[in-house]
């Protein structure tokens, strides 16, 4: 969705309302789509001080296998995203509370792509107290224990071991 700034900037006291969906479906992270519904995107962007302020909520579901066990693992994600967005920066002013819009022109989805990747967790884990898979024999530990022995000793260590009896 492109958005042209210039009313906005000129100082008008106008606004419009926001509500739209953006397919995410052929993105790849760690080799997987994760994004399994559309992005629904509801907000406002509004003029401000010769600047604009956009507020959006973002919903969608997100699917990643655990981190852990290898679980695939289906969240409900929402976030609020708010920037302030100006054509020009004065030079005593904060580079990172302001978005500089070159061309008086928002690529929303792509500020709003950039925004999910951001916010979207770095480790997935199916719940957070996921146990894991058994190190010798790939077992879900959450689905319960495994046959192995559970006192295995780091074979760089058992030199150690032996001194120590």
């Amino acid at each position: 969705m492109l958005i042209d700034l210039k009313k906005y900037f000129s100082g008008e006291d106008i606004s419009q309302r926001i509500d739209y969906t953006i397919d995410l479906s052929e993105v790849e992270m760690d080799g997987y789509k994760p994004f399994v519904s559309p992005v629904q995107v509801k907000g406002e962007i509004r003029a401000f001080a010769s600047s604009a302020e956009l507020e959006v909520d973002v919903r969608y579901s997100y699917s990643m296998p655990c981190n852990r066990c290898l679980t695939e693992t289906r969240k409900e994600l929402a976030h609020s995203i708010s920037h302030v967005l100006v054509n020009k920066l004065n030079d005593e002013e904060d580079f990172d509370n302001y978005i500089v819009v070159e061309g008086e022109k928002l690529d929303l989805d792509e500020l709003i792509y950039s925004d999910i990747i951001l916010l979207t967790p770095s480790k997935y884990l199916c719940r957070e107290d996921c146990k894991g898979l058994c190190p010798t024999c790939g077992q879900n530990l959450n689905e319960g224990d495994c046959a192995c022995k559970k006192q295995q000793t780091d074979p760089r260590l058992e030199a150690l071991r032996q001194l120590l009896n």
